[in-house]
């Protein structure tokens, strides 16, 4: 059984991408998995792409035991030997390397940081007294530039 979920497994992992991906979304999902004979916590790397009419679809799974810059570099390259010619839009976390990374396979692509990055790394500026008023007044509702985008 394992060997058949696996084949087809490795099937979807290889198979032919579209040749333009308008948004994509690089990020990590943690996840607990049994290894070994114990539940470890274990991060999975995405690629999520949302295409024209707005369905999304998974570009590719991995489980990695670390994430850097090369790391997505291989993931890039990846993506584009399976039939991938461009990106319009990548969404990324702040990771160091990342948009270099992209723009070397893509270099078109426009790399933009995730919102939800953006507000973290942001809070790291305000003392933890100050959070409780900065936070509500970060969400979509409260900034006028946001609601337009709603």
């Amino acid at each position: 059984m394992t060997d058949q979920v696996l084949e087809a497994v490795g099937e979807w992992q290889n198979r032919p991408l579209e040749l333009c991906y308008p948004l994509v979304f690089f990020d990590t999902i943690r996840v607990k998995i049994r290894d070994e004979g114990f539940v470890r916590n274990k991060a999975v790397y995405v690629a999520l792409a949302v295409l024209a009419d707005g369905t999304k679809e998974i570009l590719g799974l991995r489980i990695e035991k670390t994430e850097g810059a090369k790391f997505w570099l291989r993931v890039m390259n990846e993506l584009k030997s399976r039939g991938c010619q461009d990106i319009l839009i990548a969404v990324v976390d702040g990771l160091k390397g990342f948009p270099e990374a992209i723009t070397a396979i893509f270099p078109q692509t426009i790399v933009q940081t995730c919102i939800v990055h953006l507000i973290r790394h942001s809070l790291e500026f305000v003392s933890y007294k100050d959070r409780k008023p900065v936070v509500p007044a970060l969400r979509p509702s409260t900034v006028p530039e946001m609601r337009r985008l709603e």
